[in-house]
């Protein structure tokens, strides 16, 4: 059941779209007003969706044919997608805030992960091992069977499609945990799904409480993979629950990004992925840059030119293409805002913002604050929001101890064009993926993951397949004819 006309929403178990006697009000973030709802899963309703997962796991149908054709299977879904995404983006932006034209490209980038996979879907091969003339020994891959993904709401759409798609081209049925404040667009993938003749069973997506649908998923004994991004809380939680069964885990838990800023920067190249890093989705990133690291000689003028650029933003509805669009909710939006208070609490410098506009909706102010020290909770702790922190720095050693002087270690950048810097900056900064010279350099083909609370394991990429399969070795002892 998905039309962007609709106002009641549905589950999705096994092929069938699946109401419930409860429910869960959706807000629109732009106004602050309940725009619809959507069916609350109960644990009965895990259970079917577990079970049918199993069945169609037991079938073999994804995976007892021709590699070729899961491939082809994946190609249609891409198509079907990409036919829905100009219909479905309106209520991406509706539920979520972002701006029509990143709703729109949400859809379309999950297209793409659609067709990466499906590449790679007939490619997962097995090598030979020589043991000697007596044995012949050789791996193959198998599906792991069940993976269980919690998708968070920052990027409903986008997420789910990266894990969803690498799982299902390894042959996998997957049940999905939609986001409780922005589950309504994802249920398009779905319908794609659907129409491209995915098998019943192959994916359910159920939305509910975290507590309650996501916890009884992951706990289950029959879950053969986890796979979740949002908070370290609940990834700690989740792991907890895992460890009952050692159910296997991809965690990707957020981070307190650093951007570098030497003396040789193009400061239009770094306000340019300023613009990106941390404005971008109101800042509602895991990787967003949300520290930014400045030679003394260079920091006053990007301090100036940052506020200058923070300033010059429009704020309004997502649905009106707007630069800075509102925070998911109320409660995001108030988390903000006594974080800044905290900030200048501190001793941090408010260049701009920290405020939430006088108008509807959950909005806030391009902040930047600059002078943190590493002292203060701004440099240390996740904001999830439009807030820039800057802090000044002498030596290149001063600025890898300020980079890596957090728990997190997800991404993290450098702005050189002094190439053997570039590749000290590599080596010197703890992050899982490193950006020189541009904000979110990258894309589906590279591996996305962290270290520290960032979490662990890999999304997108080769490497990520991986996740999805395990390895099995066979080793045959070879006896000779005449013995």
């Amino acid at each position: 059941m998905t039309t962007t006309t609709n106002t009641h929403w549905h589950n999705f178990i096994a092929g069938e779209w699946v109401d419930a006697k409860e429910s869960t009000q959706i807000y629109n973030p732009a106004t602050g007003e309940v725009f619809a709802t959507i069916a609350c899963a109960t644990k009965s309703d895990v259970e079917r969706a577990i079970s049918a997962a199993r069945a169609c796991v037991e079938s073999g149908v994804l995976t007892d044919c021709r590699p070729a054709q899961r491939a082809e299977l994946m190609y249609r879904i891409a198509t079907e997608i990409r036919l829905i995404a100009e219909e479905a983006a309106p209520l991406l932006c509706q539920e979520n805030g972002k701006s029509l034209s990143d709703a729109t490209e949400e859809f379309l980038i999950a297209a793409r992960y659609f067709e990466y996979y499906a590449g790679m879907a007939d490619k997962i091969e097995g090598k030979s091992i020589p043991l000697g003339k007596d044995y012949v020994d050789f791996t193959y891959y198998e599906p792991v069977g069940i993976s269980a993904q919690i998708v968070p709401w920052n990027f409903p759409v986008d997420i789910c499609a990266r894990s969803l798609a690498p799982a299902l081209a390894a042959g996998n049925a997957v049940i999905v945990k939609s986001p409780e404040i922005t589950p309504l667009a994802m249920t398009w993938l779905a319908t794609a799904c659907t129409r491209a003749g995915l098998p019943n069973g192959a994916l359910s997506i159920l939305s509910g409480p975290g507590r309650e649908i996501g916890a009884a998923l992951v706990a289950h004994p029959q879950v053969n993979q986890i796979v979740f991004t949002g908070s370290v809380a609940t990834g700690q939680s989740i792991l907890k629950a895992a460890a009952e069964h050692a159910t296997p885990s991809v965690m990707e838990l957020g981070g307190k990004s650093a951007a570098v800023v030497f003396q040789d920067a193009d400061i239009d190249e770094v306000l340019e992925s300023v613009r990106w890093g941390i404005f971008f989705n109101a800042g509602q990133v895991c990787s967003a840059m949300s520290r930014l690291l400045v030679h003394k000689d260079r920091y006053a003028e990007v301090v100036e030119k940052v506020a200058a650029l923070a300033q010059d933003l429009s704020i309004g509805a997502g649905m009106d293409n707007a630069d800075l669009t509102p925070v998911v909710s109320l409660q995001q939006q108030q988390q903000i805002l006594d974080i800044c208070q905290q900030a200048e609490t501190q001793g941090a410098r408010l260049v701009c913002g920290g405020k939430a506009p006088d108008r509807a909706g959950y909005f806030v102010e391009a902040t930047v604050f600059a002078d943190v020290a590493p002292d203060m909770s701004l440099f240390t702790d996740e904001v999830f929001g439009p807030v820039l922190a800057i802090t000044p720095f002498e030596s290149e050693e001063e600025a890898w101890q300020l980079a890596n002087a957090t728990q997190f270690g997800l991404v993290a950048g450098v702005f050189t064009h002094d190439l053997t810097r570039a590749i000290r900056a590599s080596r010197a900064l703890k992050a899982g993926q490193v950006f020189v010279n541009e904000w979110y350099a990258g894309g589906i083909e590279t591996p996305f993951g962290g270290i520290g609370l960032s979490g662990f394991g890999r999304e997108k990429g080769q490497e990520a397949l991986y996740s999805y399969v395990n390895t099995k070795n066979v080793a045959i002892r070879v006896t000779a004819e005449n013995r």
